[in-house]
């Protein structure tokens, strides 16, 4: 295997003063969903907001000097380690982002690094970005430093499981980690297979970017051909060969959740927890509640915090929709005096509201088609607002949460 649990080991020695011990919290909300005990390891709390710090700086550490610096390519918190160590070692150093990366991940790296670090915006995906920081070492002769395909930065990973042994003071029943290029589940995986192999390990993908999922199945790493970069913290085409090499045979399961799902978690974690996770962060939570958890020790790990507040409008959308409580509809108004009322009278109930109205277009003299959403109290309600729909004289047509013209709506 490309790591050891030694590896893991000098990691931990290597980070200590450097990364912080983060909080491990038995969360209520959490525990009561799953029968048994659930706790949150809070990655969101180290100095950059996301355990990528610990990876990046193990890897950096470890590097001889050059005058042409290091390079790396990243979806924002892998860079935000990067800069850290950058400015901590005092090593120049470039990071490329997709443009999909929030604002908000892109000028905490420009702060965190300072005058140590450049950033380059290319492509919508992570793995453009990649390909355009492997040109760059090439030509430069940067030291590049993978985000999660590294047996450095998979040991620097693998030190939350170690702490979270530590903390707890005994090994959990089970451990539920997100996934993305994999180097934090190959790096608990490592650890946790030299030490405590009863330990059964989930990893949770967005079902829109499950690259590790995919690669088990056909048995090698896998370039997936539709792609999701909601989850933008842990949405990568293809899986990195070095954790898909631990990963393979350990026995750790996979499970994949709707995005829908993780902002629903998003919402539950701000407000009933008074937790900000970005939806990275939420993803492992999200997965609570769709696996055994009775009488069990559980711990999430709760990956990251570096969520742009401009984003929340949308995940509250997809919640709603998750939740089967947003809805939309063509409705081919007539044009005539009280034809809106007498939609809102006789179709609408009590408890649903209109939550968008855009005229479209009008299609004789007679109609025009109007965009409606519809927000309703329960998901059971849906079936009588459908009902009441068909036996109106009005044309109405839903918009199914499966079409491609539903993407233009959230």
């Amino acid at each position: 295997m490309p790591v050891a649990e030694s590896d893991v080991d000098a990691a931990a020695r290597r980070l200590q003063g450097v990364v912080a011990r983060t909080p491990l919290e038995r969360n209520a909300r959490l525990s009561a969903l799953a029968g048994g005990e659930v706790w949150l390891k809070r990655e969101d709390l180290q100095p950059v907001r996301s355990y990528k710090l610990r990876g990046a700086y193990n890897a950096m550490a470890q590097l001889e000097r050059t005058d042409a610096g290091v390079v790396c390519a990243s979806a924002g918190n892998h860079a935000q380690g990067v800069a850290y160590a950058c400015a901590a070692l005092e090593i120049k150093g470039r990071v490329y982002v997709p443009r999909t990366t929030p604002r908000q991940k892109r000028e905490r790296i420009a702060a965190i690094g300072g005058a140590w670090i450049e950033v380059v915006v290319t492509g919508d995906t992570y793995d453009a970005a990649a390909a355009e920081a492997t040109a760059y070492a090439a030509r430069s002769g940067a030291q590049p430093v993978h985000a999660f395909d590294d047996p450095s930065t998979i040991a620097g990973q693998g030190t939350v499981a170690r702490e979270i042994v530590e903390q707890l003071g005994r090994a959990p029943d089970r451990i539920v980690v997100p996934v993305g290029g994999g180097g934090l589940l190959a790096g608990m995986v490592t650890w946790l297979g030299a030490h405590h192999p009863e330990v059964e390990l989930i990893g949770v993908e967005p079902e829109g970017a499950a690259s590790m999922t995919a690669a088990l199945s056909a048995g090698a790493p896998v370039t997936l051909e539709t792609f999701d970069g909601f989850v933008d913290g842990a949405a990568v085409r293809t899986i990195g060969a070095a954790p898909f090499a631990i990963v393979q045979g350990s026995g750790a399961r996979m499970l994949t959740v709707e995005t829908g799902a993780v902002c629903a978690e998003m919402l539950a974690l701000y407000q009933t927890d008074g937790i900000i996770a970005e939806p990275a962060g939420a993803l492992a939570s999200s997965a609570i509640g769709r696996t055994d958890g009775a009488d069990r020790v559980t711990v999430c790990v709760l990956s990251g915090g570096n969520n742009d507040v401009s984003r929340y409008s949308e995940i509250i959308e997809r919640a709603l929709v998750h939740a089967g409580l947003k809805h939309y509809f063509l409705v081919d108004f007539p044009q005539e005096p009280g034809a809106l009322r007498r939609f809102l009278d006789d179709v609408l109930g009590p408890d649903d509201d209109i939550t968008l109205f855009e005229y479209v277009k009008r299609n004789s003299r007679e109609t025009g088609a109007a965009l409606v959403g519809v927000e309703i109290g329960r998901p059971d309600d849906l079936e009588g607002l459908l009902a009441r729909m068909d036996a109106s004289p009005l044309l109405i047509e839903r918009v199914d949460p499966m079409s491609a013209a539903f993407r233009f709506l959230i």
